[in-house]
């Protein structure tokens, strides 16, 4: 079974973070307001990244993680520059990326 932390964003531009185990159907119940919470006075919504984590707990930590990033770092993530999102990352982040580790893996550890 495949999990995965996202990061949406809303019509009126704002980010908000989640996780789940059907990607395509917690999109579609985001887009058609079945989701209570942040989402729904806010559609249409647009997945703008997604990765794919081994567990439950990787996915929540994942978005634990993004929740956390300011909105500088979510939009280099949105673009996919990947360099600008770890200038923008804390110096424990940057060494634990240097050395070939991947922020949003199994190592929990890490907040930016």
């Amino acid at each position: 079974m495949s999990f995965h932390a996202y990061l949406p964003r809303c019509a009126d531009g704002s980010y908000c973070t989640g996780h789940t185990d059907d990607l395509d159907q917690r999109i579609a119940q985001h887009q058609h307001g079945a989701v209570p919470g942040h989402f729904r006075p806010r559609r249409p919504v647009g997945l703008m990244w997604s990765e794919d984590v081994p567990s439950g707990h990787d996915a929540r930590a994942g978005e634990q993680r993004i929740t956390g990033w300011p909105r500088a770092k979510r939009q280099a993530l949105e673009s996919g520059d990947a360099a600008a999102a770890r200038s923008r990352a804390s110096r424990v982040v940057l060494r634990a990326a240097s050395a070939g580790s991947v922020p949003l893996g199994p190592n929990r550890g890490w907040r930016s």
